[in-house]
C-alpha cells in the first residue's frame, strides 16, 4: 500500500489523465452550452453566440414550456407509460425469470429456448407493428408498453442472479410451511432488492426514452411521449408545434433555441436526479448472478 501511494507520476499517466480530462471536456461541453441557453434572458440572447454561462439568468423559456398544453400533455404520457411499464415490467420479468429456474417446472425447457430464440433473431418493424395494430392498441399508449414489458437479456441476468442465490433458504422456508408464492414474496424477493433497483433504472430509462415505437403507433399530437416533442421542436425547428393543443403564453417573446433547449434540459432533469440514487446498485445487481461458487 506504501508503494503504491509513494508511486510517482510517470509521463504516460499525465498523458491518460490529460487525454481523459479533454475527452471529459468534450463530453460535457454539449450539456454546458444546453444549460446556458435554456437559462438565458431573451432579452439578451444572441443566436450562434456561445454561452458558458448565461449573461443574465431567466426562466422564460421553462415558463412558456411549463404553460402549454401539448408539453404538460407529452410530459403526463411520459410519466404514465414510464411508471406503470417499469412496474409491469418489474412483475413481469421477475416473475418469469423465477419461473425459469425451476427445472421440475412442465414445458421450462422449451419456454427457455423461446427466449434465447428471440435473443438471436428478431421479427423486424412490420410484423410487430401488425400485432399491435390487431391488438387495438395503435393510437393508444399501452402500445408502448405491453410490446415492451421485458427483453430476453433481462430475463437471462434475472435468472442467472436468482440461480446464485443458495437454494437451502427456500429449502427451510418451504419447511416452515411457506408456499411457492410465499418463497418468491418473503425470501427471494427480499433477497432481490438491488437487482430490483437495478432493473427498475434500466427499464424507466427506456420507457421515459420512448421514441421509435411512438413514432409509428400513435399518430395522435395529444398523445405524443416527451422524446417526440422534443425531436419535433430540435429536428423539425417547429418550436410553435409546442402550443398546438392550445398553448398559453406568447412563443415570439422567447427566442426558439431557448425553448428548444429548455425542453432538452427538462426531459433530461428527473434521470438525472433519480440516477445518483440507484447507481451503486448497478455493479451489485447485475453482478450478483455472474459469478457461481
Amino acid at each position: 500500500m506504501s508503494f503504491v501511494a509513494s508511486k510517482k507520476m510517470t509521463t504516460f499517466d499525465w498523458v491518460n489523465y490529460t487525454l481523459l480530462a479533454i475527452t471529459s471536456f468534450v463530453c460535457v461541453f454539449p450539456f454546458i452550452y444546453v444549460f446556458s441557453v435554456s437559462f438565458t434572458d431573451p432579452d439578451v440572447y444572441v443566436p450562434l453566440k456561445f454561452y458558458l454561462f448565461p449573461d443574465q439568468w431567466s426562466l422564460a423559456a421553462y415558463k412558456y414550456l411549463l404553460s402549454t398544453n401539448s408539453f404538460l400533455n407529452s410530459l403526463s404520457n411520459t410519466i404514465f407509460i414510464t411508471v406503470i411499464g417499469t412496474a409491469l415490467s418489474i412483475v413481469c420479468s421477475f416473475t418469469l425469470a423465477y419461473t425459469l429456474t425451476k427445472k421440475a417446472m412442465p414445458g421450462r425447457n422449451f419456454m427457455l429456448s423461446a427466449v434465447v430464440f428471440t435473443l438471436v433473431f428478431n421479427a423486424g418493424i412490420v410484423p410487430g407493428y401488425i400485432l399491435v395494430k390487431e391488438l387495438g392498441l395503435i393510437n393508444s399508449l399501452w402500445s408502448l408498453i405491453w410490446p415492451s414489458l421485458t427483453s430476453a437479456w433481462s430475463l437471462i441476468v434475472i435468472k442467472s442472479f436468482f440461480e446464485s442465490l443458495p437454494a437451502e433458504l427456500e429449502d427451510s422456508a418451504r419447511i416452515d410451511g411457506c408456499t411457492d408464492i410465499g418463497v418468491f414474496l418473503r425470501i427471494v424477493i427480499p433477497l432481490s432488492m438491488p437487482a430490483i433497483a437495478a432493473f427498475t433504472l434500466f427499464f424507466a430509462v427506456s420507457y421515459w426514452n420512448t421514441y421509435f415505437n411512438a413514432l409509428i403507433y400513435l399518430s395522435d399530437s395529444k398523445k405524443w411521449t416527451l422524446q417526440v416533442l422534443i425531436k419535433t421542436l430540435v429536428i423539425d425547428s417547429d418550436s410553435n408545434g409546442v402550443g398546438q393543443a392550445g398553448a398559453g403564453g406568447d412563443s415570439r417573446a422567447v427566442p426558439q433555441e431557448t425553448i428548444r433547449m429548455a425542453s432538452i434540459m427538462l426531459a433530461m432533469a428527473p434521470i438525472l436526479f433519480v440516477y445518483p440514487f440507484l447507481q451503486k446498485h448497478f455493479a451489485k445487481g447485475v453482478m450478483l448472478g455472474s459469478v457461481k461458487g
